[in-house]
């Protein structure tokens, strides 16, 4: 009996939009907008021998009682406009931007894609996400939203036109000049008929170097899985526990058949935070500060209006939780948050956790709001994080962390060479595309079709 193949951990770095994980008011926390700081995080992991670079994006601040929530980013920069600048900066790194497929067409997104993807060798991703929200629908022309159970339905319609239109190229469309450039020449028309499209046109960029970008999808729903297995390259996730992130692995994995795909065309990236010492008491300590500055008196008030759907700033956060029921219409926040269940249910599931463990507002909204959180000396956290991946309970991380730009180059400089040292991570990159990198393939026609237009 031979022993299982170690398998490789693929990380990501992640560059914050909505959250409470970033530390703004630390004296190290850096700009939103200053390209200097997505150069760093960006030339940070790429030394480090990370995947890609994942950049969050929100479409609307939200509004809590009537003003910008507080834990939200004013003054984002467009998405392919940093990644297409992170192109000229970086050479191997994957570029993985979150565009929403509700508010966008197909021609534009492939168009912008592919553009992506040629400027940077190769190296796009598209992190797919859905919007069933009102609120973030009054800035676009159609004025309105989709119903929960169409947003998929759309993504999905979405995603189709967009690998018709990548795919529409094939050898004999092309004619190399190696000076004057690739010029078209018999492009087929792509023609779609559906529910959500209507499209007739020919696309307008050659094939890119891996063929499709790399589909990323954020979604932990039934829906959400299913839409993962059929189109997803990458699903990013979040997971509590190494049980937790087993059984999401297993049944997600277990739905790919039924597209006629395998578990290796689809890689697990949970998001996780990470936290490190000299030993394992300071870095627990250490973690206790961050969460603490993560989570506010006002932060937690603010989190617990979220489900009551009232006004509790009369409430102390180091005191118990509101022994007032949540309102019916919760409507005090507007636009996406974290808690999309039924208030009341949630409500009931929060006094019980706090009451068994004794904790206060801020204690538990603190303990409810902890990502997936790898804590400890450089070698634990390495050894933690193998654990994770030689168990299938994920393919790697997508790393967090609480300072922006440069939390990541502690990980980079002391937990990189601790999983190099086991065996689970590369010393090298070895290929020049993402796809390369996390180890999926080139759509077969694609890669033929570039090939012969090299050939011709």
């Amino acid at each position: 009996m031979t022993d299982k193949p170690r398998k490789l951990v693929h990380l990501a770095a992640h560059f914050p939009g909505v959250n409470n994980t970033t530390v703004w008011s630390d004296p190290a926390s850096g700009s939103q907008i200053d390209f200097a700081g997505f150069v760093h995080l960006a030339q940070t992991a790429e030394r480090g021998l990370f995947d890609f670079f994942f950049l969050a994006e929100g479409l609307r601040l939200r509004e809590h009682l009537g003003r910008i929530h507080d834990l939200d980013v004013v003054g984002r920069p467009d998405t392919f406009t940093v990644l297409n600048a992170l192109a000229g900066v970086t050479d191997k790194l994957g570029l993985a931007g979150t565009i929403n497929s509700t508010y966008n067409e197909p021609f534009e997104l492939a168009k912008q894609f592919a553009s992506l993807d040629h400027l940077s060798g190769g190296r796009a991703a598209w992190n797919v996400v859905t919007s069933s929200d009102a609120f973030t629908g009054e800035n676009f022309r159609r004025g309105g939203y989709l119903e929960h159970s169409q947003r998929y339905r759309r993504a999905a319609e979405l995603i189709d036109v967009a690998r018709a239109l990548w795919d529409s190229w094939d050898a004999d469309s092309l004619v190399v000049d190696r000076k004057a450039g690739v010029f078209a020449q018999q492009i087929p028309e792509t023609r779609h008929r559906g529910a959500q499209f209507d499209i007739t046109g020919r696309f307008v960029l050659p094939p890119s170097p891996q063929g499709h970008p790399v589909l990323l999808q954020a979604g932990d729903s039934d829906d959400g899985r299913e839409f993962g297995a059929a189109t997803a390259d990458a699903i990013f996730t979040g997971h509590g526990t190494l049980q937790e992130g087993q059984q999401f692995d297993a049944d997600v994995k277990a739905r790919l058949a039924k597209y006629g795909r395998t578990p290796d065309e689809l890689k697990i990236l949970p998001a996780a935070t990470f936290v490190l010492g000299d030993n394992e008491a300071e870095a627990q300590e250490r973690a206790r500060h961050i969460r603490l500055q993560q989570v506010s008196p006002q932060t937690a008030i603010a989190f617990l209006e979220q489900v009551w759907g009232r006004d509790l700033s009369g409430y102390d956060p180091d005191g118990p939780l509101p022994d007032v029921e949540p309102a019916d219409d919760v409507t005090i926040t507007r636009g996406r948050v974290r808690h999309a269940k039924d208030p009341r249910a949630v409500a009931e599931a929060w006094r019980a956790k706090a009451e068994a463990e004794r904790l206060s507002i801020r204690e538990l909204i603190i303990e409810v709001t902890t990502r997936q959180q790898f804590v400890g000396t450089p070698a634990s956290v390495a050894e933690q994080i193998d654990t994770y991946v030689q168990s299938d309970a994920a393919d790697g991380f997508i790393l967090v962390s609480h300072l922006t730009p440069h939390g990541l180059d502690e990980f980079v400089d002391r937990v990189v060479p601790e999983l190099q040292e086991r065996g689970s991570f590369r010393t090298e990159y070895t290929g020049t595309t993402l796809r390369d990198h996390l180890g999926l393939h080139h759509p077969h026609h694609r890669t033929t079709s570039r090939e012969g237009a090299k050939a011709s």
